[in-house]
């Protein structure tokens, strides 16, 4: 005698994600649900029982997506973050004690992510708050030698241009803790510490939370909110799609490329972290504006 299932799908449901470690997902699927930072967040916005004005601790924000690749390995939109976040910075140390030389906003054709602070080469660097190593790295046209660091309150800080880098990776270390010696490495003018704070990889502008003339924070909890903490996004669309790159062919030398698109050698040269005398490849992307 023929017989439907469809009747008993709730018990076998209820019984999987019981024992089985299923989730039970609209009628009554029981395909796993993959766990991305995206079905975390939405399962924080429809649980009424969690209040997103409270902390959330940075193994509920981040899961297990951890990995030493990039900067911003999440990919996380704006609009996917929830509406505001409460996040404890009390317990804050000022990574070194120098005046701000270049603030958090736009440049000539670019966009500045960070704070940056006037040190000497080999000044000490402490971590900002308690938490772990999750890069080190270099970046010969950018941060140089530089460090990310996850903090327990769920912010993560990246600290640029070092010289000499003195923790490890996966290393837990302590607020105040010293992990690296101040340089002038990568893309730099000079000595000075590229200091940048950031919530799922969208970064934050470091001077709306801490106070660096003191060296302290302006409150002990920093609410983040879409319209306040990322107000910069429609100028980072409009500096991106002013970006010109110039494709090199067969002869080409950066005399030539610089002279054809207006530009001085020097200028070209320091927009792409090239010496004046590098030599080019035919189709290789220089960039112009």
């Amino acid at each position: 005698m023929l017989f439907s299932l469809k009747k008993y799908i709730p018990v076998l449901a209820f019984f999987l994600s019981t024992f089985g470690g299923y989730s039970q997902l609209n009628n009554f699927s029981l395909i796993p649900k993959k766990d991305t930072t995206n079905n975390i967040y939405k399962e924080m916005l429809n649980d009424n029982s969690d209040d997103l004005m409270e902390n959330h601790p940075a193994e509920d924000i981040y899961n297990d997506i951890w990995t030493s690749d990039h900067v911003n390995p999440y990919k996380i939109p704006i609009d996917s973050l929830p509406d505001s976040v409460r996040i404890d910075v009390s317990n804050f140390f000022v990574p070194v004690r120098g005046a701000v030389t270049s603030v958090f906003g736009p440049r000539r054709y670019r966009f500045h992510y960070g704070t940056d602070l006037r040190l000497k080469v080999g000044d000490s660097v402490v971590c900002a708050f308690s938490g772990k190593i999750r890069i080190i790295n270099y970046e010969g046209r950018g941060y140089g030698n530089y460090i990310v660091v996850r903090h327990d309150n769920g912010l993560e800080t990246v600290y640029a241009h070092l010289s000499a880098v003195l923790v490890a990776l996966n290393q837990n270390v302590k607020g105040g803790e010293l992990i690296a010696f101040g340089g002038n490495t990568g893309h730099s003018t000079g000595p000075h510490l590229h200091f940048e704070t950031r919530y799922i990889g969208n970064a934050i502008n470091p001077e709306h939370i801490i106070n660096f003339n003191t060296g302290l924070v302006l409150a002990k909890t920093y609410l983040l909110t879409k319209k306040n903490s990322f107000y910069y996004q429609h100028e980072v669309h409009k500096y991106a799609s002013a970006v010109r790159y110039y494709k090199v062919k067969k002869g080409d030398t950066l005399k030539k490329v610089a002279a054809r698109n207006g530009m001085s050698l020097k200028s070209l040269c320091k927009l792409n972290g090239l010496k004046t005398k590098a030599k080019l490849k035919k189709g290789q992307r220089i960039r112009i504006r």
